[in-house]
């Protein structure tokens, strides 16, 4: 009997154990290394729970550390460029989340944005997170976890900047003042379905790095380039924290 009660008070404690391992939340500092102001936006996926922000100011050389809950899927992007108007709205040259606000309650980021996107808790308790150019690119972004456990809790990012470098017909100039503020994935600047991994090319095995592609691609190996670039873009870490960084040193701009 005293045996039967050292078990289920030990399966007890395990679950207790497992029940506050997965509902922990995560600790994401966001900090903020370009020289100029950027506005970070933040959107959950689907089913996923509230966030405390989901758009905020941060300046120059500051940071904000904000407390994501354990379960939660999303994005993470700055936008740059922004400005409070007159009439009360807000929006901003790359990266805008559409609300006319500063929090974007709901609204993703308008490409060209570097996107950092993750999934916390999921398969095997893991959390999965990488950095993505698919949607185009508009500043250099690291993730770095912290005191994760299991998986390879590797850094990943984009640490170059690319604007300057941006093939012609992919740059984003800022109206009216010349020089590139953004660079466009191929998927948006041509529409084209083999650039986009869309109608017949939706397969892995149909769709195929472009010329476009392995451009992001050379410059940041860790980051995704297109669709289907899963198995050197994609990093795994176990009940980690994250830093995530807006233009990392010594990429400035």
């Amino acid at each position: 009997m005293d045996r039967h009660r050292l078990l289920s008070a030990t399966f007890l404690s395990l679950l207790a154990l497992c029940f506050i391992s997965e509902t922990e939340p995560a600790s994401f500092k966001m900090v903020n290394k370009c020289r100029r102001t950027v506005w970070p936006g933040l959107l959950s996926g689907a089913n996923s729970p509230p966030l405390p922000t989901t758009g905020f100011e941060l300046k120059s050389g500051k940071s904000r550390t904000i407390t994501i809950p354990k379960s939660w899927s999303g994005r993470i992007w700055a936008r740059t460029l922004c400005t409070h108007h007159q009439n009360q709205t807000f929006s901003c040259v790359t990266g805008d989340c559409g609300s006319q606000k500063l929090e974007c309650a709901g609204g993703g980021a308008a490409p060209p944005a570097t996107l950092a996107e993750f999934t916390l808790n999921g398969a095997g308790g893991l959390d999965f997170y990488d950095v993505s150019l698919v949607d185009g690119y508009n500043l250099p972004m690291l993730v770095v976890p912290k005191g994760g456990r299991g998986g390879g809790c590797g850094a990943t990012g984009c640490l170059v900047d690319l604007n300057g470098a941006c093939p012609a017909e992919l740059k984003v100039a800022r109206e009216g003042r010349g020089g590139s503020v953004a660079c466009k994935s191929a998927c948006e600047a041509f529409g084209d379905p083999r650039y986009c991994c869309s109608e017949a090319y939706a397969t892995p095995d149909t769709c195929f790095p472009s010329v476009y592609s392995l451009f992001f691609k050379h410059v940041c190996p860790r980051a995704y380039s297109y669709a289907y670039d899963d198995k050197t873009s994609t990093y795994t870490c176990g009940s980690a924290d994250y830093v995530i960084i807006f233009c990392p040193a010594p990429y400035t701009r």
